[in-house]
């Protein structure tokens, strides 16, 4: 499905839904901070984004034609998917669970800000196509 305004607006919606699984994903994980054998998890997105944007391979841009400096005419810009990954490897606590409160409650902090600023950056882009539009 291509959005209106392209890939653009194609990264802004999986960053849009990344950050709010990520909201989900930390909110378990602070509902969690005394469940014994309890493992936190967190969300993968940006990193995958950076590296499908990546001009290092052709295979990270299932758009791009092979020779081709740009996205071959009517392709478009695949956004990867968010990944929910557990952390299994870590102990903060005697009862076997890695939930360090104080670290949750940042990193909640911190998605709050991002995903405000993707929502401000959707609605600057849709200011702007619209005023491309009608002028006004």
């Amino acid at each position: 499905m291509e959005l209106l305004g392209g890939a653009s607006f194609q990264r802004l919606e999986g960053a849009l839904k990344a950050a709010s699984l990520r909201q989900a994903v930390l909110s378990n994980n602070i509902a969690n901070v005394d469940t014994p054998n309890f493992k936190r998890s967190d969300v993968v997105f940006e990193d995958l984004l950076a590296q499908a944007m990546g001009t290092g391979s052709q295979a990270q841009l299932p758009a791009q034609a092979a020779g081709q400096p740009f996205p071959a005419s009517g392709a478009s810009f695949v956004v990867p998917q968010a990944r929910v990954v557990t952390e299994e490897g870590t102990l903060i606590n005697n009862d076997k669970n890695n939930v360090d409160i104080d670290k949750e409650m940042s990193l909640l902090a911190e998605n709050q800000l991002r995903y405000n600023f993707y929502v401000q950056q959707v609605n600057h882009d849709v200011k702007m196509l619209r005023i491309g539009i009608t002028g006004q």
